[in-house]
């Protein structure tokens, strides 16, 4: 048995940031590192879930477990990649937003939702590709986790969405509705060496949160663009590039910061 599960939530308000790349692939690092992985797809464009290849199914979402019709074990799938499983996402995860609202404990229904799964220690980590957009469902992934991972776009306004999710954390902790939630990192992505931009980005933020920056960086490279079309991780893909070196660093400092191994 596992000693503990730890929930993170991957998410930024502002999409192409490489969210759902960094969702995907530092889960297929985990567990090709031996850590069992879930991977939770919460947004209703399904984009990690067609990412690792799989199709979109009706009824083969969280949508019925939010409302109480299902378990959310009944949802879990695996991947092609060794201790790799995820509940795949699809477009029925739309209509959530406007129902949970109107609903009693609708910031903890996640939170109850995979509460089992988690008491189950059957992973090590359970990652949640947030919806690009602070709504209903990035607020239960939210209240449901342990940790916040943002990723970080080393490009112009990244600071002044950085500190919206930043604010929106605190506000849930101070309903009362994140109390586990701390924020356990910035990652850095798209990261182009070439530019002065990138560095300058990657300064500020440094400067601002010295201790929350991983020092992995993602770089801007083609292959990561491509590998979700072809429905494979970046490790499958192409296992030599930069980015799959990139998430092999990222999962193995992942691992060490946040006491997985």
């Amino acid at each position: 048995m596992l000693e503990v599960t730890k929930v993170f939530s991957i998410a930024n308000q502002k999409g192409g940031v490489g969210k759902t790349t960094t969702a995907v692939n530092l889960a297929a690092g985990l567990a090709r590192m031996g850590l069992r992985t879930l991977l939770i797809d919460l947004d209703a464009q399904a984009n990690a879930t067609s990412a690792l290849g799989l199709e979109k199914t009706s009824g083969k979402s969280l949508y019925k477990v939010l409302h109480g019709e299902a378990k959310a074990e009944e949802m879990i799938i695996p991947t092609s990649t060794e201790n790799l499983d995820i509940i795949p996402s699809e477009v029925d995860l739309a209509a959530v937003e406007a129902e949970l609202s109107q609903s009693e404990n609708y910031l903890s229904r996640l939170r109850n939702a995979i509460a089992s799964i988690v008491s189950s220690q059957k992973y090590k980590a359970i990652l949640i590709d947030c919806p690009p957009a602070l709504g209903m469902l990035s607020m239960n992934a939210l209240a449901a986790s342990d940790y916040l991972l943002v990723t970080l776009q080393t490009e112009y306004l990244a600071m002044e969405g950085l500190g919206q999710i930043l604010g929106v954390v605190e506000q849930l902790k101070s309903a009362g509705a994140g109390d586990t939630l701390a924020i356990g990192g910035i990652l850095l992505t798209m990261y182009d060496v070439r530019t002065n931009l990138s560095r300058q980005v990657m300064e500020e933020v440094k400067t601002h949160f010295p201790d929350l920056v991983l020092k992995t960086m993602i770089p801007r490279t083609i292959r990561l663009s491509e590998c979700p079309s072809h429905g494979k991780t970046i490790f499958q893909y192409d296992a030599h590039s930069p980015g799959a070196v990139a998430y092999e660093a990222l999962a193995k400092e992942f691992a060490t910061r946040f006491g997985l191994k």
